[in-house]
């Protein structure tokens, strides 16, 4: 009796081994698509080991990859995907936040502090994009009124204004705020996720989201929950082990080189949180803007996990 149920516990051993094995396989064989720069660190590690099974594009293409349904698993805006949700443009299900703001207001003064942004003329990029909400919001919450706001297209075009004129006060991301100041040592930087804490309580603001195909989830749903777990543990690579993901992203030629990637990294707000638990965070974000949500806070239908 004792051998036979020696024998019954060793097959049931074999066979959840195996079913976890062919769980992982599974896994391995998933596709993900993300815009380069910072939301591709939250996955650099995966994507060094298996990089056949990532594409990594550029920021304003991302859209298309939503419409076109083929990636397993999409890294966007968190806003931009709630929006192509609500109109019916998209069916991918929001699975995790996975970066939490990368934003700073820079200076070359030395020590830029709160006050030396009141009736301030400042720089920004990304007209009537959530990122400037963000920004607006945060300084707004805070008592601080620029002067006047100025916008350029993107994070490169401000890191070029912060460079070339000391007087200018810009708002630039990481990881370009980090090459910066690698050419130029006097700039300073604040954090704008310190002045939306400020406000909101939160730390860091649902910035880019990672969306689950639905027809994944209908085929391959353990495997799919086996790859979310994988993400979880690569972003937390990006606050344990930053030499590891600097190194797998400037091989993936996501940074420029190990001297930026490693500076950077710690700045890029990386975590992982399932949809279900950054909720009412992503709610409280959308409330900063609900134009750039669609016109409202996403309906529970558009979190996956939320159901279990």
């Amino acid at each position: 009796m004792k051998k036979l149920l020696t024998l019954i516990l060793t097959l049931a051993l074999i066979l959840g081994l195996g079913a976890a094995g062919a769980e992982t396989t599974e896994a391995a064989a998933l596709t993900l698509t993300a815009p380069g720069g910072a939301p591709a660190l939250a996955v650099a590690a995966m994507a060094e080991k298996n990089p056949e099974r990532f594409t990594f594009v550029a920021a304003d293409t991302i859209a298309a990859a939503f419409a076109k349904a083929e990636a397993d698993f999409i890294i966007a805006p968190v806003n931009a995907g709630a929006k192509l949700y609500r109109a019916g443009k998209s069916a991918y299900r929001l699975a995790a936040v996975v970066t939490w703001g990368n934003l700073y207001i820079a200076s070359q003064k030395e020590g830029l502090s709160e006050a030396d942004l009141k009736g301030a003329e400042i720089t920004l990029f990304g007209e009537n994009t959530i990122n400037a909400s963000v920004v607006l919001y945060a300084l707004k919450e805070n008592g601080i009124e620029p002067s006047k706001v100025n916008y350029l297209a993107g994070a490169a075009e401000t890191q070029a204004l912060l460079l070339s004129n000391p007087e200018a006060i810009v708002v630039t991301a990481e990881p370009a705020l980090t090459a910066a100041r690698i050419k130029n040592d006097k700039i300073s930087a604040i954090a704008v996720n310190a002045l939306y804490q400020k406000a909101t309580g939160n730390d860091g603001y649902a910035q880019a989201g990672l969306f689950v195909n639905p027809a994944t989830l209908e085929g391959r749903k353990e495997a799919a929950d086996a790859y979310l777990e994988q993400v979880r543990e690569a972003a937390g690579l990006c606050a344990t082990d930053v030499e590891a993901v600097a190194a797998a992203a400037v091989k993936l030629e996501i940074l420029p080189n190990a001297k930026v990637a490693q500076a950077a990294i710690p700045n890029c707000a990386i975590r992982y949180l399932s949809a279900a638990e950054a909720k009412a965070q992503v709610e409280t974000t959308a409330a900063v803007d609900l134009s750039q949500f669609g016109g409202e806070v996403p309906a529970d239908d558009f979190y996956y996990g939320l159901e279990k």
